[in-house]
């Protein structure tokens, strides 16, 4: 396997990570609630998704 012959420098390396940072994930609202959920995820404050009510939240 061949080897680097010399080393790469800190700017190299850290403009080959440059796009290695965290995004927030994307957001939708609830038709039902309004409130903020992942899309095509279980809405954690009403219990409903595609608009019909899977988890019982009121218990």
């Amino acid at each position: 396997m061949p080897n680097p012959k010399r080393r790469h420098s800190k700017m190299r390396k850290n403009s080959r990570r440059a796009h290695h940072f965290l995004t927030a994930p994307t957001l939708g609202t609830c038709p039902q609630c309004h409130h903020k959920k992942l899309p095509h995820n279980v809405c954690q404050e009403c219990g409903y998704y595609k608009g019909r009510e899977v988890i019982d939240t009121k218990a």
